[in-house]
């Protein structure tokens, strides 16, 4: 089932997310229609609380930014479940990319991210893993582990940028903004 994506401005999206084990109702349902859904909406990342559930969850699958000339191989084969993941280290020299968030269309902004990480986290079996990624891969794992704590990616921008930006933000909020999958707007 494909679910609305909920936009920015709703409080969910700055809320910390909580825990959940294995009981948690419907997992597996939701983990399949949180892929449906990122699949549905042309992303590569989709957290919990961008469906409305502050709850520590977010699936991936960057394969296809593995493809083509350009792509990044760190990328091959990344589709994940992600359930109460916790960041252990990121390391390296900060580096700057674009990224944008289906939370917020049709925005996007560069952001300083360092280039590797060491996370755990539990899949979708509750197999507890310990992994170590970088490059694009570690990127997209930052910004959805953001999500879960209540952080966007303008959150990680400077203040005037922000402030400029202020406007496209309160369209999106009021969903005054083209998107082509389903949204919940908060005004």
């Amino acid at each position: 089932m494909i679910l609305p994506i909920v936009a920015y401005g709703d409080p969910v999206l700055k809320k910390r997310a909580e825990d959940i084990d294995e009981d948690y109702p419907n997992l597996k349902q939701l983990i399949e229609n949180m892929f449906s859904t990122m699949y549905h909406a042309n992303g590569i990342g989709l957290a919990a609380p961008q469906i409305g559930k502050a709850i520590r969850l977010f699936v991936i699958d960057a394969t296809p930014v593995a493809e083509g000339e350009d792509g990044d191989p760190s990328c091959e084969d990344f589709k994940r479940v992600f359930i109460n993941p916790i960041i252990l280290e990121e390391t390296g020299e900060e580096w700057s990319c674009e990224e944008g968030c289906l939370s917020i269309p049709n925005l996007r902004q560069e952001v300083k991210r360092k280039p590797r990480l060491k996370i755990e986290y539990y899949d979708e079996n509750w197999d507890l893993y310990e992994e170590e990624l970088d490059g694009f891969a570690a990127r997209v794992v930052q910004h959805e582990y953001d999500h879960i704590e209540g952080v966007l990616f303008i959150d990680r921008i400077s203040p005037l940028k922000r402030t400029l930006l202020k406007g496209k933000l309160n369209d999106i909020s009021k969903g005054n903004v083209d998107v082509n999958y389903r949204m919940r707007f908060p005004k």
